[in-house]
């Protein structure tokens, strides 16, 4: 018989909704999800079937949101730590611990978990942990006589260089210039580069409007108003090396570890390298990790299987389990593993070894802190500030200065999940 949830048996596959497959950009990624779900679908009763929608409309759209303020959410979907807590605090989330094995649990790794757990609970298996670098052209610093040894390591290089990469036809460095969850996520490691943070976790109020903060909207601002970076990207967005770096649209890129697999599948002949993000005066090397999670819809057809299908794609100690996530972070896509077991076998195998992949890892992981999940309001309060220092010449001290204030009339009365 098939499983009951509220009260009614249902035989309908259950809805997967995400930005990878079948017939996403990257070939192999879409399969990645195809051969999973057929591999779930040719054992069990209940069903499994994805829907694709496009990045655009997943991660910048409000398609999601809007699918679940009508009830027509999916049953199984994908979300970052930047969006939990909407859906936690929504009671959206179904917890997923009863369904992952006690050794697997502790397979998974702490720092990572975090930000996907309520009071010990689980509510999201991640499939992957994304630190984030600057990409840079090779031909582009060879043609401005530029070499590895002028690759910065400040901010004030980082301006510097990009201004001698500069043309009249290609801009120096791109940085994310959508207002969304993803340019707050890329903004977020030259905050704390600079000591500062959007919430004190200790007095659960703003700290937003501290010097760290405001010379790291100063950065972003400089490099637009000096015509270093764009006011626009291409593509896809500031994630996309391919319509971005590659097409020659700009000469160093912020973007993520999942851009090394992008490159290799859609510019293969592009030659290019990683450097990990410079620091300002006085500040500490961090970058921001991220990374997208399997999550259910509690109030889903059946959540009971959903469940059972994320934790056995995922959270499995059995050898098809890690084995799909190594190809998942080194095969079909480029990440850093959730599990132990799937870092330690990927780097046996050599994933780690030689290039990008081995820069990200020894250099650019080390100094990363897990990407934040801050409730809507205080995300949308950060991304005002962001977009009106970059696009509209607002002073950083006085943007600082308003999100902070709009951030602790929130945290005031906030009562939903711990803001970590």
């Amino acid at each position: 018989m098939w499983r009951k949830c509220g009260g009614q048996a249902s035989s309908e596959p259950l809805s997967f909704w995400n930005f990878y497959g079948p017939g996403g950009q990257v070939k192999a990624q879409s399969q990645w999800f195809v051969d999973a779900t057929s591999a779930w679908n040719k054992q069990n009763r209940t069903q499994i079937k994805l829907q694709y929608i496009p990045t655009t409309d997943y991660v910048g759209g409000s398609k999601l949101q809007t699918a679940f303020a009508s009830g027509s959410g999916p049953d199984i979907f994908l979300i970052s730590p930047g969006d939990f807590l909407r859906y936690y605090n929504g009671g959206v989330l179904y917890d997923l611990t009863p369904y992952i094995a006690s050794d697997a649990q502790s397979d998974l790794v702490a720092g990572v978990m975090g930000t996907r757990m309520v009071n010990g609970k689980i509510y999201g298996i991640p499939m992957e942990v994304e630190p984030m670098a600057f990409y840079y052209s090779i031909d582009a610093f060879e043609k401005a006589g530029l070499s590895e040894s002028d690759i910065p390591k400040t901010w004030d290089q980082l301006l510097e260089v990009g201004a001698k990469l500069k043309t009249n036809k290609r801009y120096g460095i791109l940085f994310e210039t959508a207002p969304g969850y993803y340019q707050n996520f890329t903004w977020y490691p030259f905050m704390w580069q600079g000591k500062a943070d959007a919430v004190d976790l200790a007095t659960k109020k703003s700290s937003f409007n501290s010097p760290g903060t405001i010379q790291a909207l100063k950065l972003w601002q400089d490099a637009v108003k000096q015509g270093i970076s764009p006011r626009t990207t291409l593509g896809t967005g500031g994630g996309d090396l391919v319509g971005n770096l590659a097409a020659g649209y700009c000469a160093i890129q912020n973007v993520g570890i999942w851009g090394i697999a992008d490159l290799k599948a859609n510019a293969p002949h592009f030659k290019y390298g990683v450097f990990k993000l410079p620091i300002p005066a006085g500040g500490t090397y961090t970058t921001v990790a991220g990374g997208w999670a399997f999550v259910v819809n509690a109030k889903g057809k059946n959540p009971q299987e959903a469940a059972k299908f994320c934790a056995w794609a995922l959270a499995s100690t059995k050898t098809d389990s890690i084995q799909r996530g190594v190809d998942w972070i080194s095969k079909v896509k480029s990440d850093v593993a959730p599990r132990k077991s799937v870092m330690d076998l990927a780097t046996q195998n050599g994933a780690f070894s030689s290039g990008p992949m081995k820069v990200f890892k020894d250099d650019v992981f080390p100094g990363a802190r897990g990407e934040p999940r801050y409730p809507a309001q205080v995300y949308k309060a950060i991304s005002d500030a962001i977009q009106s220092c970059m696009l509209n010449g607002a002073d950083p001290r006085q943007a600082a200065e308003t999100a902070s204030k709009t951030i602790d009339s929130f945290l005031s009365g906030y009562n939903g999940a711990a803001i970590l």
